[in-house]
């Protein structure tokens, strides 16, 4: 990317503040347990993404809305501080949005999202075109209420901008959604919920009946990418020792994008998100996890 301008990414999406409790082996139903930490992280799958495609080199913009109250303030400045544009940033009247995360020592978590602020991104407002017209992809979750979701993937395929969409939580996405979306990424077990296919290769096979591309992350198995009339690409996983997977599908999701958009074939931009989200996985946390352009760079390299 040497000498090159930064792609412009858009990212319509939510944003939390994660309170997370680390734990040896999350409590069972009626159960108590003893923590070993606690930390507050901010988070939200929009944020996360957002600021994973900035640390990979991106020039992002991010569209969402925070409360006004401390935590609010916190979120933007973590945006802001880490080079995101957050003039679509809105604030609400009341809480901001939280996630309560459980990380058990193996790595493996368990999420509660409440969505204060969140919830009241029903549609785009004034100027938020403007933030996503001329970006190179937007990226789409589904932690924000469907209707703003689908506004802002029809704005995109109105401005001729690819549209990303990372369909978590998994639910039922309508047709008015995908026929807006250019890229599906969903993970394995969201792949099998949206298409009833276990078998990653026939669910891949299922998502492009209604999308034109596809990658279906895969955990230690890498990952997978499909387009309308051509083979397949899989790409390994690097193998790592997991500390806390947060934020590992957003990780990757950024990192994809700006990865394409700087033009990469989906074999090497694969590799590099896979690269991405094998660093972001060794770090505790969400937006603290994600790696910087060289890092990841370096981390190919050795």
């Amino acid at each position: 990317m040497t000498g090159a301008a930064a792609p412009r990414i858009a990212v319509f999406g939510s944003i939390n503040m994660d309170l997370v409790a680390y734990v040896d082996v999350a409590p069972s139903s009626g159960e108590t347990v003893s923590g070993t930490a606690f930390r507050e992280v901010p988070g939200g799958k929009g944020a996360n993404q957002a600021v994973a495609a900035a640390r990979a080199g991106g020039n992002v913009s991010f569209l969402g809305a925070v409360g006004d109250d401390a935590f609010g303030t916190q979120l933007r400045s973590n945006l802001v501080e880490t080079g995101v544009d957050v003039s679509g940033l809105r604030t609400e009247e009341g809480s901001s949005g939280i996630a309560h995360i459980v990380v058990e020592d193996s790595g493996a978590n368990r999420i509660i999202v409440v969505p204060g602020a969140n919830g009241t991104v029903t549609s785009l407002r004034a100027g938020d075109d403007r933030q996503i017209e001329g970006a190179a992809a937007l990226l789409l979750q589904l932690e924000l209420p469907m209707d703003g979701v689908i506004a802002a993937a029809r704005a995109g395929r109105d401005l001729g901008v690819p549209t990303v969409l990372t369909p978590a939580p998994a639910r039922e996405l309508p047709d008015g959604l995908l026929d807006a979306v250019d890229l599906l990424v969903p993970n394995q077990h969201e792949a099998a919920a949206l298409t009833g296919e276990a078998d990653p290769r026939r669910a891949l096979d299922a998502l492009l009946q209604r999308v034109p591309e596809a990658i279906i992350t895969l955990g230690d198995d890498g990952s997978i990418y499909g387009r309308r009339g051509a083979d397949p690409v899989t790409v390994p996983a690097y193998t790592v020792t997991p500390v806390d997977t947060t934020a590992a599908g957003d990780t990757f999701c950024g990192a994809f994008a700006v990865a394409r958009a700087e033009g990469r074939a989906p074999a090497d931009a694969l590799s590099f998100a896979s690269a991405a989200s094998a660093l972001s996985v060794q770090r505790q946390g969400a937006g603290t996890s994600m790696p910087t352009r060289a890092e990841i760079d370096a981390f190919i390299a050795g």
